[in-house]
């Protein structure tokens, strides 16, 4: 009885540990705060679309799951991230489509990419 015990157990803990491994360690960031104008990534960067009459477009690609990005005054685009997995971040911006706002985040940069994790977002004047 102690073997098949023992054996079960060594059972679940191998099969486990893929689970285990899947857990993320946050990577280190800085709280900031950033001004800087919403836009539809694929549109901006593929043919510079970008701007008031690009907004129904935006906001259309936006819904269809394409990411929006922030472009701040320096020309640096952040993309906005979770850190909860499966937690699309679209929806914090499809309003603000091709228009300034200010955001407070978590500030990350990885592998040259800027990130964003937003905790507030509001219409800048």
């Amino acid at each position: 009885m102690l073997k098949r015990i023992m054996a079960t157990t060594a059972v679940l803990v191998v099969c486990a540990l893929p689970l285990a491994a899947q857990g993320h360690a946050a990577t280190p960031g800085n709280e900031m705060t950033l001004t800087g104008q919403v836009i539809d990534l694929n549109c901006h960067t593929t043919n510079g679309a970008m701007g008031p009459s690009h907004k129904g477009c935006a906001q259309a690609c936006a819904k269809a799951g394409v990411p929006l990005g922030i472009l701040s005054s320096d020309g640096t685009i952040y993309l906005p991230v979770s850190s909860k997995p499966g937690d699309p971040q679209n929806s914090k911006l499809e309003q603000f489509a091709e228009a300034k706002v200010t955001v407070t985040g978590m500030h990350r940069m990885v592998s040259g990419l800027h990130t964003i994790e937003i905790k507030t977002v509001a219409a800048a004047s």
